[in-house]
Parts: C-alpha cells; sequence; structure tokens
C-alpha cells in the first residue's frame, strides 16, 4: 500500500464498491470493468479507477477485474478480513434498532454486549443479546476483546459514556448522540448525526430549487 494520505471520500466509496461487487458475485458476475463498477455505484470511471490506484494496481486492461478478487481486496484493505468485536450504550430505540440490523454480522462486526444504566432492562435479552448494567461495561469489553464502541444515549449522556469509555482498551467510537465529544487522541471518533444529514439534503434540495427558479 502506498504510504499517502487516503481522502477520506476514498474510503467510503471502496465500502460501497466493495458491497456492489458483493451484490453482482450473487449475480454470477465473473469480472467486470471500471465503467460498470461506475455504472452501478454512481460515480466515474475515472473515479473507480484513482481510487483503486490509491492501492496498487488490479485488474487486468482490456479484460477488466476479477469481481471476487477484488471484492477481497477491497475487504481487506477495509480491515474486514477479521471479525471486530463491538458493544452497544444505550438499549433504547436506537439501541434496539442497531441490534437488529444484520449488515452488522455480514460486514465482519460483532455486537458482544448492550449496555444500559436502566434497572428495568438490566438482566433482559435485546434481540438475543443481555443487557448489562454499565458497571460491568469494562469487565465486558476486556473479556470481548471489543475495540469498537457505538454511543446511542440521550445527548446529555453522552460525555459521561465517552469518559468511562476512555478507561477501557476501546479504540475507536461511533457516536449517535448529538453533541460534540471530547475524547482522548488515541480513540478514533466518527460522528452521525441524522440531523445534520437532513439538514445536507435540504440544502441541496433548496440549491436546486433557487437553479430552476433563479432566486
Amino acid at each position: 500500500m502506498k504510504t499517502l494520505k487516503i481522502p477520506e471520500a476514498t474510503i467510503i466509496r471502496l465500502s460501497v464498491y466493495s458491497r456492489y461487487l458483493a451484490q453482482v458475485d450473487r449475480q454470477g458476475v465473473v469480472t467486470i470493468s471500471s465503467g460498470q463498477i461506475a455504472a452501478g455505484t454512481g460515480v466515474s470511471p475515472a473515479q473507480v479507477r484513482k481510487d483503486l490506484a490509491y492501492f496498487g494496481e488490479f485488474g487486468t486492461r482490456g479484460v477488466g477485474y476479477s469481481v471476487k478478487d477484488l471484492y477481497w481486496h477491497l475487504i481487506k484493505i477495509l480491515g474486514l478480513n477479521t471479525i471486530w468485536s463491538v458493544v452497544i450504550i444505550g438499549a433504547g430505540n436506537l439501541g434496539t434498532a442497531l441490534t437488529m440490523y444484520g449488515g452488522f454480522r455480514e460486514r465482519g462486526f460483532k455486537v458482544v454486549g448492550v449496555f444500559d444504566n436502566a434497572p428495568d432492562k438490566i438482566g433482559s435479552y435485546l434481540n438475543g443479546l443481555e443487557i448489562y448494567p454499565m458497571e460491568r461495561m469494562k469487565e465486558v469489553i476486556d473479556r470481548d476483546k471489543a475495540q469498537i464502541a457505538i454511543i446511542a444515549v440521550p445527548a446529555e449522556a453522552a460525555q459521561a459514556v465517552a469518559d468511562e469509555l476512555a478507561e477501557t482498551e476501546i479504540k475507536a467510537i461511533l457516536n449517535f448522540a448529538p453533541r460534540v465529544l471530547n475524547i482522548p487522541s488515541h480513540i478514533e471518533l466518527r460522528n452521525v448525526d441524522l440531523s445534520v444529514n437532513l439538514e445536507i439534503l435540504t440544502f441541496n434540495l433548496a440549491s436546486r430549487r433557487s437553479l430552476k427558479t433563479g432566486k
């Protein structure tokens, strides 16, 4: 792999490419061109080739790419050639929905624990996963060697949860709480703010409307 900084947008597209390759592989497609990948994922053929070029040479000129080989190359690049243990903090509506998401397992993410501080939830099961008290978080993380945590608690509780996670072996946090978190630099943080994404959509819609009306 070349030692240069890979744009985050490229990593996002690699994930999309890998999902598309898995889809066409299930359909029996053996080889595929950059143009076909582009058509299936909504980018240009040049963008596909540029994204892949960050990581080496793939495929054969005039023939294309082996679907299976390229898929596994991308899986390895994305770090999905191993199982990642994940914990979810928050057993509310969002936490419940996340435990039901089959895509985690398909992509190599194994949820090993769900945590909450509500007495009526502790000890019950959520889609086959026991809900643990917050006091057992470090124990379970150590036991299952979890490296990724998903924060799915109300905004006012998110920083306290992040502080507790910082005292564990967690290496990355996916934060669904709508607030900015302060975490140590050794922990990777990714924020998923649904309202921000909706506002990007409304901005784009408003911009299109302005172009059409001239206002």
